[in-house]
């Protein structure tokens, strides 16, 4: 599908706001858009800005300062790789209380820039319980907001404040619906009605690079 029509003006304006995302992990104020493209008015940042919203290549908040993202029209018509934020800590090994990690932004190779239609975020993974799955201590996992889930699939689960990474098994058999860890020196965590399912892992970045999950 071709991307939408864009002005030399608003390309200029929507790598700025790419280029600040990947290397400050925030977007950039207005002072700064004003100055990376040389404009002295408020206004003529607000006109591209909404330029570029009614052409589907970013989305904005009014209410929040700093709140800029850009979709995957943008990406297409910069033709750079998505961008994705870290969202914080969870454990691939017991519960973790999930830890906030703010202004940190990941470069993705992903060409599949439909994924980013829908909200996804990375964590960093603490803990050796879903080793067998490909899926280490110290390396990130994107993850896939989502509300159904299939048997077998790698899932984000929360519970309170403690969020955890395992394998969701449902079956016709006690006890039914699980959470099974990919190394045998961890147990089962049987579902609780407090526990829910926020999202399915759907790639591993490790050393750098992009793997898919076992």
């Amino acid at each position: 599908m071709k991307s939408a029509i864009i002005t030399d003006r608003q390309r200029e304006l929507l790598f700025f706001i790419y280029e600040s995302l990947k290397s400050t992990g925030y977007p950039p104020t207005f002072e700064e858009m004003r100055d990376g493209l040389g404009v002295v008015s408020n206004q003529a940042i607000i006109d591209l800005l909404k330029k570029l919203e009614g052409r589907s290549m970013i989305k904005r908040d009014s209410s929040t300062a700093r709140s800029v993202a850009i979709l995957p029209e943008g990406y297409r018509a910069l033709g750079e790789a998505p961008l994705v934020a870290f969202l914080g800590v969870s454990s691939a090994g017991t519960p973790l209380e999930a830890v906030e990690i703010k202004g940190e932004w990941e470069t993705t190779s992903a060409s599949d820039v439909a994924w980013f239609k829908d909200k996804v975020f990375l964590l960093k993974v603490s803990g050796d319980s879903m080793i067998n799955a490909g899926i280490d201590d110290g390396d990130a996992v994107l993850v896939k907001e989502q509300k159904e889930f299939v048997s077998g699939e790698i899932v984000l689960a929360r519970t309170g404040n403690e969020t955890t990474i395992k394998r969701f098994i449902s079956e016709d058999r006690p006890p039914y619906m699980y959470l099974k860890p990919e190394n045998p020196k961890y147990s089962k965590i049987l579902f609780t009605d407090d526990m829910e399912l926020t999202g399915k892992v759907i790639s591993v970045l490790k050393n750098g690079n992009w793997k898919g999950v076992q």
